[in-house]
């Protein structure tokens, strides 16, 4: 199959469209990172994503839509009074709410779960494609399965070349981490999966909310995963990545002497650094997470790739503190690294 990256055009978005009208792939740009959609009211076009991906039958997908209306067809009853109260602050954005499912929704959608997980987009390339669609639109990231999601149109072109058709090139993506994904099924919205909208902001605006145990954790043997993004090792560069936390002088020393120990041993370390400590680390090899938090989660899926890029076989990275926007770094970091966290 030969693949197209094309700009954003209003001509591509509509190619983009039938295409998926038609049954096919396209991989397009949303503001958190690039998604790989299919008509989300199609069973036969949503098993053409898992097996474009190689991924997982029991991981759902998430439904993205171009208006709240198009929300009360996909879901068994109406939203919470708390659901509404989160569509009016967060929707358009990066925020996914979990709801039981209707009939509609098929099965391979949502991993055989009752529930559906919906967001509205606020890229408007994202907007117009499902809007010129005229269905909803699954998509998951526009990558091969457990590989770090794509915050550019070339990182799917390197991991979906001749997989899928056309892949809409809209620029890089602002945020670079996946939707804030929110169970709404219970009294209490739960985070299932940290990003752009923070706990504290949903519970500002609910009054109310908590985070699963298992952000922070690898899912238990047989568990079976309710959100995107909770598998065991997800987002993971080629290298073998571990973490230190602790105190930056203390975290700074064992990742030199860690460094320093493989490349004794022949392999090719690269350390993953807050951009104001990597002058601590001399003349070892180094790529910037960025200033702060917000900086770092834009870059974070970006700098796992560039360690492939370069060749890294092995990979120190320092962590941040698991709060506000932090917590959906160290998520997404937790998991690229299969929760291999070491606290000096």
């Amino acid at each position: 199959m030969n693949t197209r990256v094309l700009p954003a055009s209003d001509a591509a978005i509509r190619e983009a469209a039938a295409r998926i009208r038609s049954g096919e792939l396209v991989a397009f740009p949303t503001e958190t990172v690039y998604g790989l959609g299919a008509n989300g009211l199609d069973a036969s076009a949503v098993a053409r994503i898992f097996e474009a991906k190689g991924r997982p039958g029991d991981n759902p997908l998430i439904l993205h839509i171009c208006s709240p209306e198009q929300l009360r067809p996909l879901i068994d009853g109406e939203p919470s009074e708390r659901a509404r109260r989160m569509m009016d602050a967060f929707w358009p954005g990066p925020l996914t709410m979990i709801f039981p499912k209707s009939a509609r929704v098929p099965a391979n959608v949502t991993a055989g779960l009752d529930t559906v997980a919906i967001r509205l987009p606020l890229h408007p390339v994202a907007r117009r494609l499902i809007e010129e669609a005229g269905v909803p639109v699954a998509a998951p990231s526009a990558n091969r399965s457990g590989r770090p999601s794509p915050t550019a149109a070339a990182h799917v072109f390197e991991d979906m070349d001749g997989r899928i058709p056309l892949i809409l090139d809209g620029g890089a993506c602002a945020v670079g981490l996946e939707s804030t994904v929110v169970d709404m099924t219970g009294a209490t919205p739960r985070i299932l999966r940290p990003g752009g909208v923070t706990a504290e902001q949903i519970e500002r605006v609910c009054g109310s909310g908590e985070v699963d145990p298992a952000v922070m954790r690898p899912l238990a043997e047989g568990e079976r995963p309710r959100s995107p993004g909770m598998k065991y090792r997800h987002y993971a560069p080629a290298g073998e990545l571990t973490i230190f936390s602790g105190e930056a002088g203390r975290v700074e020393r064992a990742i030199c002497a860690e460094y320093d120990r493989a490349a004794a041993e022949g392999r090719r370390p690269l350390i993953l650094a807050l951009e104001g400590h990597l002058a601590a680390y001399g003349g070892r090899r180094t790529e910037s997470l960025g200033a702060d938090e917000a900086e770092m989660a834009h870059r974070i899926f970006a700098v796992l790739r560039d360690a492939d890029a370069l060749g890294a076989d092995v990979l120190f990275s320092e962590a941040v503190e698991a709060r506000g926007l932090g917590l959906a770094v160290m998520n997404r970091l937790g998991r690229a690294a299969a929760f291999h966290i070491v606290e000096v």
